[in-house]
C-alpha cells in the first residue's frame, strides 16, 4: 500500500473491545493509522457523512479534521441494532467504503452471509492478531479499490455504449433530414431548369423570371442548410470561436430588424422596442446575428400571413434581456422540452420547412456567452423567446 495513513472507524460498543483494538493498532504502527471509535450504528453512518470527528483517539489524532475513512471495523451487535441487518443498514446509508465485520462468533454460514450482504472481511474478535488484523485492513482496501476500479470501468463502458448509440442515432437523422431537405430545392431546380431549356422560345419574360427567382430560392434553401450543418459541426468539435468586441447592442438589433423586415415584405411586421440606458456590450456580433436571425425567422414561418413579431431589448444590471414574441401557431407542451434537442421538430409543424437545426445552434451560441435562453409557449397563442446575456 502506498498510502501513509489508513483512516479507521471502529464501530464497537463493547469499552473493553474496543480497548483491545486500540492497543493493537498501537503496537502496529501508531503513524499509520487513525481511528475514529463510535459505539452505536447511528453514530457510525453520521459519521461518514461529517467532515468533522470531535471523539477522536488522542495518540493517533492530530487534528479535529476527519478526512475521508478508508475503512469500517464494524461490531454486528450494537445498541441499536443486531446481527446481519446491522450490516444491511450500514451499506445502505453508505455503499462506497469497505467493511470488515467483527463478530465474537466462530460461525462460517455467519461469516458467507456477511461477505454476501457487502463485507470485505470477517474477523472473530478472541481470535484476533495484530498480523491478522492488518492484512485483513489492507486487503479489504485494495479489493475494494479494485472494485470501485472495475464499477468505474464498468460505467465508462456503459456512457461509450451510450454515447456510441446516440451518435448512431444522430448519424441517421442526420442522413434522414439532409435527404428530405435537400430533395424538395433540388426538385424545384431540376422543375424549373427542365422548363426553361424546353419551353424558353415559348415563355414570356415574367415567366422566365419567374423559375430563375425559384432556382434562386431553391439555392439559397441549400446553403442555408450547408450553413447550419457547419456551424453545427463547429460547434461539436468545439472550434467555434467566441470573438467579443464592443457593440451598440440597440443599432444592432434596429439594423438587423431593417434586414429582416425587407425579407419578409410585406407579409409579416417586426416591431423593435428598446427599455434601458446604455446599450454598449462585449459581445461577438456574428454569433448575435446567428441568435437572433434564427429567433425572428422562425417567430415569421411559424406565424400567420400578416402576423406581427415583437423583438424587445432590455438593458438592466448588466445584463441584456432580448425577447422575441410572435402570435403564431404556438408549440404544444410536450414538445418544449426537447426544442433545443438536435433535429428535434415540434409535432404541429406539418409541411412547414425545417431541419431541427436552428435552435440546437441558438442555445450553443447563447451558451458561449455565458447567457441562457427559456422558451414560453401556448399553442395556437404564439410564443416567446428570452434570450438573457451579460453586457461585459
Amino acid at each position: 500500500m502506498e498510502k501513509l495513513i489508513i483512516h479507521i472507524l471502529l464501530v464497537e460498543d463493547s469499552p473493553s473491545d474496543a480497548h483491545l483494538l486500540r492497543r493493537i493498532f498501537f503496537h502496529a504502527d501508531q503513524e499509520q493509522w487513525q481511528m475514529l471509535h463510535v459505539e452505536r450504528l447511528s453514530q457510525a453512518i453520521d459519521a461518514t457523512r461529517e467532515n468533522s470527528a470531535p471523539n477522536l483517539d488522542d495518540f493517533q489524532i492530530e487534528s479535529q479534521r476527519q478526512p475521508r475513512f478508508d475503512l469500517v471495523l464494524l461490531d454486528l451487535s450494537l445498541p441499536d441494532s443486531i446481527g446481519l441487518d446491522t450490516l444491511k443498514k450500514f451499506r445502505a446509508a453508505v455503499s462506497d467504503i469497505p467493511v470488515v465485520v467483527l463478530t465474537g462468533l466462530d460461525d462460517e454460514d455467519l461469516a458467507m452471509q456477511a461477505l454476501a450482504e457487502g463485507a470485505q472481511d470477517y474477523l472473530v474478535k478472541d481470535q484476533i492478531t495484530i498480523q491478522r488484523l492488518v492484512r485483513a485492513i489492507r486487503y479489504a482496501i485494495e479489493r475494494s479499490e479494485i472494485l470501485n476500479q472495475l464499477r468505474d470501468s464498468e460505467e465508462r463502458t456503459r456512457q461509450a455504449l451510450v454515447k456510441e448509440q446516440e451518435l448512431n442515432e444522430l448519424k441517421s437523422n442526420f442522413v434522414a433530414m439532409v435527404s428530405h431537405e435537400f430533395r424538395t430545392p433540388m426538385t424545384t431546380i431540376r422543375t424549373a431548369v427542365d422548363i426553361l431549356e424546353y419551353n424558353s422560345g415559348k415563355l414570356t419574360y415574367e415567366r422566365r423570371t419567374k423559375y430563375f427567382a425559384r432556382i434562386q430560392n431553391a439555392i439559397n434553401q441549400m446553403l442555408h442548410l450547408l450553413d447550419e450543418i457547419l456551424f453545427l459541426s463547429k460547434t461539436e468539435a468545439a472550434k467555434l470561436e467566441y470573438k467579443p468586441t464592443l457593440v451598440d447592442l440597440e443599432n444592432f438589433c434596429t439594423e438587423l430588424t431593417h434586414i429582416l423586415q425587407l425579407n419578409a415584405g410585406s407579409q409579416h411586421s417586426i416591431i423593435f422596442t428598446f427599455q434601458g440606458e446604455s446599450t454598449q456590450a462585449q459581445m461577438d456580433e456574428d454569433l448575435l446575428n446567428c441568435i437572433f436571425t434564427n429567433l425572428i425567422s422562425n417567430a415569421i414561418k411559424y406565424s400567420l400571413e400578416n402576423g406581427t413579431i415583437w423583438f424587445d431589448l432590455i438593458c438592466k444590471d448588466h445584463f441584456a434581456t432580448f425577447l422575441v414574441r410572435d402570435q403564431g401557431m404556438g408549440i404544444p407542451f410536450k414538445d418544449q422540452t426537447r426544442l433545443f434537442q438536435t433535429f428535434y421538430r415540434a409535432s404541429n409543424v406539418g409541411v412547414i420547412q425545417g431541419t431541427g437545426l436552428g435552435l440546437t445552434i441558438v442555445k450553443k451560441c447563447v451558451e458561449l456567452h455565458g447567457g441562457h435562453i427559456q422558451l414560453e409557449s401556448e399553442e395556437g397563442v404564439g410564443t416567446t423567446v428570452i434570450v438573457t446575456l451579460p453586457l461585459q
